[in-house]
């Protein structure tokens, strides 16, 4: 099997969570082989032993701190757009992105957060595999608000919604139905959690949390059958144990947050899964949620610190969606390039030009009435140098990397 999934964790100190995801691969009999390992940390951090970590079990992988990060922009030629991939930010996940779109060999993507952990007994990498292979009969979720749950299935004993679902969507009707799903649809598989919930501050201090985490806890009995969001509906993407095809990259940049004027973070991947959804919605694609669960243990820390980083964006967020529901791409973008580059990834170029279309809605638009609404053209600029970043590492010739570990 060739080596055909690249796994991104970014990680400033737990790092040895994934010897339980190896682990579990090879419980299963998943071949680890597949696997290539990029974990994106900070120069401060442990990079010998992570790479150490990596060669211990025999998995393939690349460590990479600010450092590194700037000399692969360089090698590859694309120092010009390293702002893309805000520092010290859980966004640097987007770096993860950038390297396999230099890698034409990675078909898959990965993304696990360092504070999780598969579930015994599921095979964690397989069934990501299986969904994005996914065809036949699958549960389908509507609401009146347009907005689905991913917490949906036993909401009305727990009562939570997660990190980044609309305040305005909330107390929402639910809708179900069957979808049925042709081979190639599915482009991102969401797996969900168990322990701690993915809930935003504000939603932690109502549950009575002061440590940045939850009293209400979900478990395995809170998740039932998987499902897809119906098209026209959005959801929440966390990308805590993610999976992916390689050609959602161009519209799946993970935005860029925390160091802004307007210090709005905690969105990135929130925002990244409103556009990708938009992008399915255009291209007839569907993104899977519910299984594999993971074990997420956030470790305890300031709930107030977590709502200083989210209440800048707080009023965006409500807002994001719909002007996101409204764009259509004008043109195919390559018909806008004097010299299209060659397109890798099957249908990324469709992907590209949904994205551009959204990029040019939040650059150019006047946002002034929200407060921050500046950011949305802050986004939207970093979207199209996103955009300009993919297509300048096509072009780039490959250069072997110095410290790959096999």
């Amino acid at each position: 099997m060739s080596q055909d999934i690249c796994v991104v964790v970014p990680t400033i100190r737990e790092y040895e969570c994934l010897r339980s995801y190896f682990a579990n691969a090879r419980e299963h009999g998943f071949d680890l082989s597949r696997l290539h390992v990029v974990l994106v940390t900070e120069d401060f951090c442990e990079t010998d032993a992570m790479a150490a970590m990596l060669e211990e079990e025999g998995v393939s992988g690349d460590v990479f701190d600010g450092t590194r990060r700037e000399r692969w922009y360089a090698d590859r030629g694309v120092a010009e757009y390293g702002h893309v991939v805000p520092a010290a930010s859980h966004a640097e996940t987007s770096f993860g992105l950038l390297y396999m779109w230099a890698h034409e060999e990675f078909e898959y993507g990965f993304f696990i957060d360092d504070d999780t952990l598969p579930h015994e007994g599921e095979d964690f990498f397989g069934t990501h595999v299986a969904n994005l292979a996914f065809e036949g009969e699958i549960e389908e979720v509507a609401s009146d608000e347009r907005w689905v749950n991913v917490l949906y299935q036993n909401a009305d004993e727990h009562g939570l919604y997660p990190r980044g679902y609309p305040y305005s969507a909330m107390d929402e009707t639910v809708e179900t139905g069957t979808a049925e799903i042709e081979a190639g649809e599915v482009v991102a598989s969401q797996g969900l959690w168990t322990n701690v919930p993915d809930l935003d501050a504000v939603r932690i201090l109502m549950d009575g949390d002061l440590e940045g985490q939850a009293q209400t806890r979900t478990s395995r009995e809170d998740f039932a059958d998987d499902f897809v969001a119906a098209r026209g509906n959005y959801l929440t993407v966390c990308s805590m144990n993610l999976a992916f095809r390689r050609e959602v990259i161009p519209a799946f940049y993970q935005l860029p947050m925390d160091d802004n004027e307007w210090d709005v973070g905690r969105f990135d991947d929130i925002w990244s899964g409103v556009f990708l959804k938009r992008a399915c919605d255009v291209l007839g694609k569907r993104i899977y949620n519910g299984a594999p669960l993971c074990e997420h243990n956030k470790a305890p820390r300031s709930t107030f610190d977590d709502l200083n980083n989210e209440v800048s964006g707080l009023e965006l967020n409500e807002h994001l969606w719909r002007v996101i529901d409204g764009v259509e791409p004008e043109a195919p973008r390559a018909a806008r390039t004097a010299e299209p580059p060659e397109v890798v990834g099957g249908d990324a170029d469709a992907y590209a030009e949904v994205f551009e279309a959204v990029a040019r809605k939040l650059a150019d638009s006047d946002w002034s009435d929200y407060t921050n609404g500046g950011f949305f053209n802050h986004v939207g600029e970093h979207m199209l140098d996103w955009l300009a970043c993919l297509d300048a590492l096509e072009r780039t010739a490959p250069r072997a990397e110095s410290t790959a570990i096999s």
